[in-house]
């Protein structure tokens, strides 16, 4: 294991430079948090790409494939969707907008508080989402080098805070072009011919395997479904893929990169099913689908090039990482300390704040590698704390904060007292049918969904239209104009 050993090494080490280098980029609050609005084709979709595809794509997504063949695409495929229709429908205006979090958009188009409430919300799903990504790459970090797992922790989780606390988004924009790289060799390139090779071929497969595992839709109609609502919907709300568009230099950028990185994941989508597939063909008894990765991996491949697939591994789960934790800090910046102190001002490039959010990500990160220490020790099993956290709370986050942001960038008659109902209403109902119907059921996000809209739709036409003011400000901003706004929006009453 020795050369493994020393690909991971000097991956770990190269994140680091990038992070020193990123530094050097980084000379002010647009640099340090959206790489200066101004990524090019090539580093935009590269970026994209590495953030959605995280460990959940990888070993997840080769784990469904271990348990129903091609059909266990459906996860990784439905975000592929989610971010084909955020790139083709939303990304260019989402871009055009000048901001900095999804908080603020909701402020500068309802002109009220609407914000305020979705910045503690996606604070709190950004903080668990980077959590449960640590205690993922510490895990693969224990099993690699056999170190103690909060040693593990505080060693990944130290690597991620350092590069990301550097150089802000220029350091994870060139870690994840690295990383996108790593993941496009290791798992497209070489895991997956070798895998198929391996399991005999298509044709081998096909005569070792029950013929469900090449049905498209052998997961389940209800579940292909579920899987929509969640991932393709969750696309489009969530700070840490906002921030990257956030990130693209033109509109052209943004529109024709994200579906540049959309394609790249109905692809990797497929090959995570076919090397579960593969797997289970030569390992038809693991104790766990999850484990089809890490063993085909270990036990196929060569010296050399094992070590690499297991860093594109690594680098799935850092990348997400990474994501979360800048988003994270962002939030808890941007949308909290600023409203505590009295300051808000949506999408505007005032003074230079880098050091105060480089200090955000180091707290935040700090946040991190000990709520993952104290999680580790409660909960063993990686799979119970991502069910219980991310999807506890990305679901109630989905509920509650799609009809509002959807609704803002559709249509024109929405009002800030139909935000505030669609979250209040959508997130609460949420949470209340997972008591009844349990944390992983389907019915909370369907009822939650129509509740939220429901409540969006009649308390909006219940009250005021939004000033026309303030739309006039929505509309120059999604046309490109960035006009001076004032420190405070304009009351949605007046």
């Amino acid at each position: 294991m020795a050369v493994d050993y020393t690909v991971i090494v000097v991956y770990l080490a190269g994140m680091l430079a990038m992070g020193w280098w990123g530094m050097r980029r980084a000379k002010s609050k647009s640099e340090f948090l959206v790489a200066g609005r101004r990524l090019g084709p090539a580093m935009y979709s590269g970026t994209m790409a590495a953030i959605v595809l995280g460990g959940a794509s990888t070993i997840g997504g080769v784990g469904l494939g271990y348990k129903y063949g091609l059909s266990g695409a459906w996860m990784v495929f439905t975000i592929g969707l989610g971010l084909l229709a955020l790139s083709v429908f939303f990304s260019a205006r989402i871009a055009r907008l000048k901001v900095y979090t999804v908080s603020e958009m909701l402020d500068l188009r309802y002109g009220g508080r609407a914000g305020v409430i979705s910045g503690v919300v996606m604070w709190a799903y950004t903080l668990m989402l980077a959590v449960t990504s640590t205690i993922a790459y510490a895990t693969i970090f224990d099993v690699l080098f056999d170190m103690n797992r909060t040693v593990a922790i505080v060693l990944g989780g130290s690597i991620v805070v350092a590069y990301s606390t550097l150089g802000g988004m220029w350091s994870i924009t060139l870690t994840d072009m690295v990383q996108f790289v790593v993941k496009t060799i290791g798992v497209l390139l070489l895991l997956l011919p070798i895998a198929v090779v391996k399991a005999g071929g298509f044709s081998g497969m096909k005569a070792k395997l029950p013929t469900s595992y090449f049905d498209p839709l052998g997961i389940g109609g209800e579940t292909i479904f579920t899987y929509v609502l969640i991932y393709t919907f969750g696309m489009l709300i969530g700070q840490d893929i906002w921030q990257r568009v956030f990130t693209a230099r033109d509109d052209r950028t943004a529109k024709w990169g994200g579906t540049a990185s959309g394609t790249y994941c109905l692809v990797y989508a497929v090959a995570g099913s076919v090397i579960g597939t593969a797997a289970k063909v030569l390992y038809p008894k693991l104790a766990s689908p999850d484990d089809a990765f890490a063993t085909i991996v270990k036990d196929e491949l060569p010296i050399g090039v094992r070590g690499l697939v297991l860093a594109a591994a690594l680098a799935a789960v850092m990348s997400t990482s990474s994501g979360a934790l800048i988003a994270c800090a962002t939030v808890a910046n941007n949308d909290i300390w600023s409203r505590l102190r009295g300051i808000v001002r949506p999408g505007g490039e005032e003074h230079d704040e880098v050091r105060g959010n480089r200090v955000f990500i180091l707290i935040m990160g700090v946040a991190v590698i000990g709520t993952a220490i104290a999680l580790n020790n409660v909960v063993e099993a990686l799979t119970v704390a991502y069910n219980l956290l991310v999807g506890g709370l990305l679901v109630p986050i989905l509920g509650g904060l799609l009809v509002p942001i959807l609704g803002g960038l559709l249509w024109k008659r929405g009002t800030v007292q139909g935000a505030l109902a669609a979250v209040i209403v959508g997130g609460l109902a949420v949470i209340g049918l997972m008591a009844g119907y349990g944390i992983l059921a389907n019915e909370p996000v369907y009822y939650g969904l129509l509740a939220s809209l429901a409540a969006y739709l009649v308390a909006s036409l219940a009250t005021r239209p939004t000033d026309e003011r303030v739309l006039a400000a929505w509309r120059d901003r999604l046309a490109g104009k960035s006009p001076e706004l004032p420190s405070e929006p304009v009351p949605a009453h007046q």
